[in-house]
């Protein structure tokens, strides 16, 4: 099982990203897809989720409007795209696979740095 994350990096206030992450070694549509992040000293936090069809999503209040995630199951990959980015979005975040028949399924990516800072 692989969660490969990728499209973090420097990002002025203000301006977008939009990171990635492809999946292999499990039936990807069966599996809910979220968007965590964490900064240092302090919890994960989830930014963002989809479920497996793709037909719900949610967002923490924080990046509601500004943030979108979205999916492909026919490439085995979630995204993020973050807009109007905020100093204090800054944070790695990551990306985490949960099945939706045995939820304590649940896989991670390494992470991806995202830095928003003039």
């Amino acid at each position: 099982v692989q969660l490969v994350e990728s499209g973090g990096g420097l990002v002025q206030p203000g301006g977008s990203l939009r990171l990635s992450c492809a999946a292999s070694g499990f039936t990807f549509s069966r599996f809910a897809m979220s968007w965590y992040r964490q900064t240092p000293g302090k919890e994960r936090e989830l930014v963002a989720y989809i479920s497996g069809g793709g037909g719900t999503t949610n967002y923490a209040d924080s990046v509601k409007g500004r943030f979108t995630i979205s999916r492909d199951n026919a490439k085995n990959t979630v995204y993020l795209q973050m807009n109007n980015l905020k100093p204090e979005d800054t944070a790695v975040y990551y990306c985490s696979a949960r099945s939706e028949v045995a939820g304590y399924l649940v896989y991670w990516g390494q992470g991806t740095q995202v830095t928003v800072s003039s």
